[in-house]
Formats: structure tokens, sequence, C-alpha cells
């Protein structure tokens, strides 16, 4: 702005004799300017709005659509006593219909959703500016930045949204006869019988556990659309690969975090349903798993059931996000402004 307001005089004082266009010759770069960076802005913000929108649709689909299995799973993961079979976890939840009725194979998705919605929404949204951040795109060579930018929006959104899926673990281990009806409920009777700080007891684990999970999830699942654009010459894959890519990604993030997702349970649910084991810490917790349950029993105890519901999950979410992305990005106009 100084460099304008300096420049004027001596425009005025070489063109005096002229008297017309000498007025209006600074301000023109002003307005040019401003036209040039209000779009810019705008754009911006729209990228991340449709980011948050698309991402919170795509979470709360995808839970919704596994949630018998996920709480049948949870059920086993904190039950040292019960070994993990395919067979029992369809008894498990045909009791719970015939106990509770159809609607409490869903039991827990309020508090899920009341999670998965925010968590999706900035893990998405965040990991679109992790890969800027980290310019992911700019150097198609470096893998590591590629697992990072997951890994990094895996642990935003954890952190953020962490109180609601203890409350979510501590929901689908009860009935609604003699648990928590309603997650206030949950929320109350932690802070009063246990105090504000359990609302994260199992954090640690959940973000360790997040690293591996949500870096290669994102990892396989770009990694794998990048090779499929290359050797076909299509600018994306269609829903069919997306979600078998989503799948596949899935399978790899799932198992490769699985045993700190055993250990997280373990830590949430202590004192739920008469269980007084005291896993305080990530490291008495691994000690107690091993020495009581061993390692396939205990750390690994139904992962098959997440070989089921891991690729229909995180295959949903992928390709009902990058579909979703494109249609409200297509409708705000920035098709051309929001390439990844």
């Amino acid at each position: 702005m100084s460099g304008l307001v300096e420049k004027s005089p001596s425009i005025s004082m070489s063109i005096k004799a002229t008297t017309s266009p000498a007025p209006t010759a600074s301000p023109e770069p002003l307005v040019e300017a401003d036209a040039h960076e209000s779009p810019t802005k705008i754009n911006n913000m729209n990228v991340v709005f449709t980011s948050l929108i698309a991402g919170a649709i795509a979470g709360a689909l995808a839970k919704t659509a596994i949630a018998p299995l996920d709480r049948a799973k949870i059920n086993f993961q904190i039950n040292k006593e019960t070994p993990y079979t395919f067979r029992g976890a369809t008894l498990f939840l045909k009791r719970a219909f015939e106990k509770e009725g159809f609607l409490s194979l869903w039991r827990g998705n309020s508090a899920t959703m009341a999670r998965i919605i925010p968590y999706a929404a900035i893990q998405f949204t965040a990991h679109e500016q992790y890969k800027k951040l980290l310019k992911v795109d700019q150097d198609r060579s470096t893998n590591i930045r590629r697992f990072l930018a997951g890994s990094l929006a895996g642990i935003t959104s954890q952190s953020l949204t962490y109180p609601l899926d203890l409350a979510r673990a501590r929901m689908a281990v009860t009935d609604k006869y003699s648990g928590y009806r309603t997650l206030r409920q949950v929320f109350v009777t932690i802070c009063r019988d246990e105090g504000p700080r359990t609302l994260f007891r199992g954090y640690w684990p959940t973000v360790l556990g997040v690293i591996p999970y949500a870096g290669m999830s994102f990892f396989t699942y770009e990694t794998l659309k990048r090779e499929y654009t290359a050797a076909t010459g299509e600018k994306k894959p269609n829903t069919l690969f997306s979600l078998l890519f989503g799948a596949a990604a899935g399978v790899i993030g799932q198992t490769s975090s699985y045993p700190l997702d055993i250990v997280r349970r373990r830590m949430q649910t202590i004192g739920i349903n008469g269980r007084t084991d005291q896993y305080s810490t990530i490291i008495l917790t691994l000690q107690k798993i091993y020495r009581e349950e061993g390692v396939k029993n205990g750390f690994f105890k139904g992962l098959s059931m997440n070989w089921i519901k891991g690729p229909i999950a995180v295959g949903i979410s992928f390709s009902t996000y990058d579909f979703i992305k494109e249609v409200l990005r297509d409708i705000v106009g920035l098709q051309s402004n929001a390439k990844e």
C-alpha cells in the first residue's frame, strides 16, 4: 500500500498537461488484487466445508452399517473368560435380539453417531490439510509423507472426540436394563462415580493404535487409487473399485493396530458388568493379557470379525466420501479448484 501512495504524486506531475486518466491510474491494482484474493479465500472455505460434510455423511453410513458386528466384537474383546468364535458372536447377537429387540443390535449407536460424525468430518478434512502441508502430491516418491498425513489426521480426530468413544464402548457392553440408557447418563455417571479423568482412560493406547491404523488405511487407499489412475489413464476409480480399495485399506489398517484396540477396550470398560480387573496402564494391560490369555486368544481376539466389518466400514467410508465430496464440489463450482 505504501508504495502506491508514494508513486501517485510523480504520476500526476508527469502527466499534468493531459488532465484526464491520472486520478484513476493508481486504484486499478487494488481492485484487481481484491478480486483475485476474494474467490481464493471463498474457494478454500468451500473446500473445507465440503470435506466436513462429506466426511460426516461417510462416517455415519459406514458405522451404522456395521454397528451390530461392532457391538459383538467389543463384548468379546473385554471378556477374557469367553473365547471368541464367529458362531459365538452370532449367538450373542441372536440373544440380544430375543431379549431386547431388533434395535438392540444398534445399542450404543447413538453414542457412535455422536462421535463418528465429528470424528470422520475432522479426519477427512484434516487429511486433506495435512497432505497440503506435507506437500504429498508434489513429491510422488515420498511414501512416508502419505503415511504421516493419514496418521496425523487420525491423531487429530481421535484426540478431539475421545470421550465419545469411551461412552460408546460403555453402552455397547451393557444392556438397556442394567446399564446406561442414554449418552448423557454415561457422562453423568462416569463423572460422578469415577471422576472426569476417567473420560480419557485408554487414550494413549488409542492414539498409539490410530497411528498405524489411520496411516496405513489412508496410505493404502491413496496408493491404490494412484496406481489405478496411472494404469488406466482414468481421472479416478469408479465406485466399485473405490469400495475394493477401501476394503483393502480396512484389512491392512485394522490388522496393524488390532492389539492396541484390545488394550484400549479393556482400559475403557474397567468396572463394567462387575469387572474389577485393574488395567491401569498400557504396559500392565499388555502384560496381564499376555500372561492370562496368550498372544492369539488375547491380542488378536475377535480379529476375524474385524476382517468382515473392517473392509465393509472402510470401503463404504472412503467411497462415500469421495463420491459426496465430488458432488458437493460440483454444486459449488470447485471441481477445478479442489484437486488433491
